[in-house]
């Protein structure tokens, strides 16, 4: 179906992303694999054509468009070259909009050419060894002490964290026995602050150049200036961008349901079995034409919940929603092409068995399909 939702400014912008993807990617992509992640300099090299800094203000270097659709094409683009990035994702769709957001005047000036010159990657880091969703249950501590915090504790699963010059740490700075959600921090650690250690990086099931590592705080003096917004209000802040971050994930759903169906389209139409092309079995034929349905009908549901995100209405159920359906139509889906690829599609080195094990967390991070139901629900007035 027609799309709708892209300019010329984001076709220019697809095609610069393609390029890049094609000279400076797919040939290196087995080695990033290998290595289990994508290197430094990756970065860099995105933010000398522009890349990641397209929402970073002008006077910083950056592009000044702060149009989440730039986003969404380069998710696009690498789903459709069949790779991925480390944990770029993160960081464009969900720390940078925080610095963008909260940061101060000095903060910026600090701060913001690095980001867009690609020489200062972040990461974020909520979850601890404890807590997972329930953000409230933090017990990463900090605790002033003159110009600085003193911040002490760990967390856990964060994505970008091996690469990150500057991790956005959610740390308790006081304690409300009324409120648990109250005196909850922003802090932005520095990768060379004595005390922050980058721990192990977590095997996976799938993202296998993503890194997702463990960090540590072992008091940490982390200067006052380094607070992102108001002390006490992070959980406030943090849901301010928790639509997007959801629907973040949606758009990689969506971009890989399509990337596994063009590919189980050639394997079927190339693979013979009892002599004949297995595309010409009428279960092929039903199979590929429900999936291309739920796909189309996500995409534009999709479609719909970004358009409603550029506007500034879209509601965290409607968030919800749309993470809940792209994600759980990718699992259907890509299990679904996995089948018809046979024992071929069981095997790592295919391409459909890699997007088959990345699917399966985009239904866990960002809010659990249960979790979502739950926000879902109490819209309903439930």
């Amino acid at each position: 179906m027609r799309r709708t939702l892209f300019e010329q400014d984001h076709e220019d912008f697809r095609l610069l992303v393609r390029d890049f993807l094609a000279r400076e990617v797919l040939p290196v992509y087995e080695d990033w694999r290998r290595a289990g992640l994508v290197p430094r300099d990756l970065f860099t090299a995105l933010g000398k054509l522009g890349i990641i800094s397209t929402a970073v203000p002008e006077e910083y270097g950056g592009g000044g468009r702060d149009d989440y659709r730039f986003n969404v094409v380069l998710q696009e683009e690498c789903a459709r070259a069949g790779v991925t990035l480390g944990g770029l994702r993160t960081h464009l769709d969900i720390v940078v909009p925080y610095f963008t957001g909260l940061a101060n005047a000095e903060q910026r000036a600090r701060w913001f050419p690095g980001l867009a010159s690609g020489e200062l990657y972040t990461a974020i880091a909520m979850s601890e060894p404890g807590t997972g969703s329930d953000l409230a249950g933090v017990t990463t501590r900090a605790v002033r002490d003159g110009d600085h915090y003193v911040l002490s504790g760990a967390k856990t699963f964060i994505t970008g964290g091996h690469h990150a010059d500057l991790v956005i740490v959610v740390a308790r700075t006081a304690t409300d026995p009324d409120d648990r959600r109250a005196g909850l921090s922003l802090l932005v650690v520095e990768k060379d602050m004595p005390g922050f250690t980058v721990g192990r990086r977590l095997e996976k099931l799938g993202l296998a150049v993503q890194d997702t590592v463990e960090l540590s705080f072992d008091d940490v003096r982390v200067p006052v200036a380094n607070l992102l917004g108001e002390e006490g209000a992070a959980f406030t802040l943090l849901g301010r961008n928790l639509a997007q971050e959801r629907l973040a994930i949606a758009v990689g759903a969506v971009a890989q349901t399509r990337a596994a169906i063009d590919l189980t389209l050639t394997y079927v139409r190339d693979r013979t079995v009892f002599g004949r092309p297995v595309a010409h079995f009428q279960n092929t034929k039903f199979e590929l034409a429900a999936m291309s349905t739920e796909s189309e009908a996500a995409q534009a549901l999709l479609d719909a919940a970004i358009t409603a995100l550029l506007a500034g209405e879209l509601t965290p159920a409607d968030a919800a929603r749309t993470k809940l359906f792209c994600t759980e139509t990718q699992g259907r889906v890509v299990d679904r092409c996995l089948q018809l690829h046979g024992g071929y599609g069981y095997i790592l080195e295919s391409p459909i068995a890699r997007l088959y094990a990345d699917a399966r967390v985009t239904r866990i991070y960002g809010g659990t399909s249960e979790v979502l139901k739950t926000i879902i629900s109490k819209s309903l007035g439930l």
